[in-house]
């Protein structure tokens, strides 16, 4: 295991351990879950640009085909609102 210096604003520092004893943790738990956390966001939202870097319309195309045409269930239907009178302007409309 690799070890790490860190140098933090007092304040930071004094929330972590706060945080941490709220817990039930060491400081060192606290930070430790808090990075694996942000570098699994990270890592997925990588992997999902990869992914869609990869993809084009005609493979879109095709994977709908393969969907079936049939009515959601009753718990998946959207519900349809009713229109009201007044138009919301679309974003960066003038």
């Amino acid at each position: 295991m690799g070890a790490l210096s860190l140098r933090l604003p007092q304040s930071l520092h004094r929330k972590l351990g706060e945080v941490a004893e709220r817990e039930g943790i060491s400081i060192n738990q606290l930070i430790n879950s808090a990075v694996a956390e942000k570098m699994s966001a990270l890592m997925t939202e990588e992997y999902l640009q990869a992914r869609a870097d990869r993809g084009t319309r005609r493979k879109f195309v095709a994977a709908l085909a393969k969907v079936a045409d049939a009515e959601p269930d009753a718990a998946d239907r959207l519900v349809r609102r009713k229109a009201t009178t007044k138009r919301r302007k679309k974003a960066g409309a003038n």
